[in-house]
């Protein structure tokens, strides 16, 4: 069974319309509707937007329904110049940006007593998922990269800088490296896709709300038929 994770209710609303034989169980405040979608066992589930959220809803999937593999779809904002608003970031592996533990002597985004901080997408699924994107919206350019999340909309450019220089991000979100975490204490595998709505800079507000509708769009193209395509 495959879980499906968006943190909006728009992100997630467009593919719970197209699942059949559904069944909804009620959980920390999030609905989780299990069904079929394309004929494939799939949960799919609005988190709610931060990381607690993300890894609560993440936990639930490993442990009511067993899922073999987490699929993360949203939206983020931009790290680099060559990735522009409307492209995808798939995730080569996924960091929290916000963890700070440099008082103990510990490197920014290290997580203390884990023998991991930085957590690796899964190989075939992000190989699907650029076969996916290749097939259904071509127009549109597709990255593999670093996704670094924390409890904050990034909005300004010092920010951004510090984000690209320090981790090598692509791009930058709230959601992703906390169920990327969840999934690795689990071993699950995971894939976070994330539709760029916005520059992570000055300009990220007005680009957000201008945006978000077709980045959700291109999520969810990618989303059906990389369900599709994975056995």
């Amino acid at each position: 069974m495959l879980g499906i994770i968006g943190a909006m209710s728009e992100e997630v609303a467009s593919l719970k319309d197209r699942m059949d034989k559904v069944s909804i169980y009620r959980a920390a405040g999030m609905e989780f509707y299990q069904g079929s979608l394309l004929g494939r066992d799939v949960v799919i589930v609005r988190s709610g937007i931060g990381k607690v959220n993300a890894a609560i809803c993440s936990q639930i999937l490993a442990d009511r329904y067993h899922v073999t593999g987490i699929i993360n779809t949203g939206i983020a904002g931009s790290l680099r110049n060559e990735i522009n608003i409307g492209d995808i970031v798939l995730s080569s592996d996924a960091l929290q940006h916000d963890m700070d533990a440099t008082g103990f002597g510990y490197p920014v985004g290290v997580i203390p007593q884990m023998d991991c901080s930085v957590f690796q997408g899964d190989e075939r699924m992000i190989e699907a998922a650029k076969k996916c994107c290749g097939e259904t919206i071509p127009e549109i350019g597709v990255h593999v990269g670093r996704v670094v999340s924390g409890d904050q909309f990034v909005s300004d450019k010092a920010k951004k800088a510090w984000l690209t220089e320090t981790f090598g991000g692509y791009c930058t979100e709230m959601e992703g490296a906390a169920i990327a975490q969840a999934a690795y204490l689990n071993g699950i595998p995971f894939l976070i896709i994330r539709a760029i709505s916005d520059k992570a800079d000055d300009s990220a507000i007005v680009s957000y709300e201008e945006f978000e509708a077709k980045a959700i769009e291109h999520s969810v193209k990618l989303v059906m038929a990389l369900v599709e395509k994975l056995d």
